[in-house]
């Protein structure tokens, strides 16, 4: 897991905008947007990479156009909050492909995920075949969110 990186700059801060608004870019384009040799560009990209506060680059799917345009939220209560119940439920969801996000929370329900679904028939089938029949699932509740109102993938860049 990747610690806090406290040592970062006003032109590392630029980086990150930039590759988090287009992860395509090439090196020599984000030179020129940051005002950098290619350089000194790739070796700040790169110490960002190796100290983990740049982790990956992916690509973003479009959801609805993969099938996919409801989305659920579902709270999860456990019958047993003992570490080793945690680990087999945590070990198990993992392996649900329509279960997008999961944390583990503070408050009246264990877990809480976003599943996305095609709609509430396919939503029953996840709900009946996996989600009630993972183990230690205690109680299920669950919502449909009615519309996206924002959702980013730019994670804030604070200065130091």
């Amino acid at each position: 897991m990747a610690q806090y990186y406290s040592n970062i700059d006003r032109l590392d801060r630029r980086i990150l905008h930039e590759i988090q608004v287009d992860g395509k870019l090439s090196n020599t384009a984000l030179a020129d947007r940051v005002n950098l040799s290619e350089s000194a560009c790739l070796r700040r990209v790169r110490r960002l990479e190796e100290s983990g506060m740049l982790r990956g680059y992916v690509a973003l799917v479009d959801q609805t156009s993969a099938g996919y345009p409801d989305n659920v939220f579902v709270q999860i209560t456990l019958t047993s909050q003992q570490q080793d119940d945690l680990a087999s439920f945590e070990e198990a969801v993992r392996e649900l492909p329509e279960v997008m996000e999961c944390y583990l929370m503070s408050g009246d329900a264990d877990y809480l995920l976003r599943v996305i679904v095609n709609d509430a028939r396919d939503y029953e089938r996840i709900h009946s075949q996996y989600l009630t029949s993972l183990p230690g699932v205690d109680r299920v509740h669950s919502s449909f969110a009615l519309r996206t109102v924002t959702k980013k993938t730019e994670v804030p860049i604070r200065e130091a």
